[in-house]
């Protein structure tokens, strides 16, 4: 369901570059329009992003239909973002489709679809929220990244064969250090003390 709904307004722009104007457009006909225009600002989530001013090719048809202007839209754009396991920035692109219904009437629900404004249509909330959703919550710089060394931060995949640390051993070293295999040792066996002897019971003799 939409999360951003265009409200009558005698502000828009006819002319720009996500408006449509639905005048023209005849009863029950349909109209393919292509158009290649300027990432709006903002759009993006998390670590990955369209960025502001990066062309997005688009290839709109305006059916008109009996409850307003059925919309088809293939959103072709470019990415930018930081890879969610090494951390180094990247370029991708993406591609969504997606058809919604504008509609001239009011709606049951302040965020239940998309509303024309007279003859002027306007995508941009309805792309926004098509490329938002198709965005990954944890974007790849490639498939196969082995991240970080979650010990010394080093590029998995620039590090050497075998890459490991001997030796170390993790949140288990501070219990090590704390606790000294022969002091445990001493516990275990009954002596105390510093020479580690053991007392009889009874007393000397």
């Amino acid at each position: 369901m939409p999360n951003a709904k265009l409200k009558k307004s005698a502000k828009l722009d006819p002319k720009g570059p996500l408006i449509f104007d639905i005048g023209t457009l005849g009863s029950a006909s349909a109209r393919l329009e292509e158009r290649e225009v300027s990432a709006p600002a903002d759009l993006g989530t998390g670590l990955v992003r369209v960025p502001e001013g990066e062309p997005i090719a688009l290839e709109v048809q305006l059916e008109d239909v009996s409850d307003g202007v059925l919309v088809t839209v293939s959103a072709a754009a470019p990415l930018a973002g930081e890879c969610a396991r090494c951390l180094d920035e990247f370029t991708s692109s993406v591609q969504v489709r997606f058809v919604e219904l504008f509609t001239g009437r009011a709606q049951e629900s302040e965020d239940d679809g998309y509303r024309l404004d007279g003859d002027l249509l306007d995508l941009e909330p309805a792309l926004r929220d098509a490329l938002v959703l198709e965005l990954p919550l944890a974007p790849l710089c490639a498939d196969g990244c082995k991240g970080l060394c979650s010990v010394c931060g080093v590029k998995l995949a620039e590090a050497e064969p075998g890459h490991e640390h001997l030796g170390d051993g993790g949140v288990f070293a501070v219990l090590k250090d704390l606790f000294p295999a022969d002091d445990q040792a001493g516990k275990d066996d009954g002596t105390t003390g510093p020479a580690g002897s053991k007392e009889h019971e009874g007393g000397s003799t």
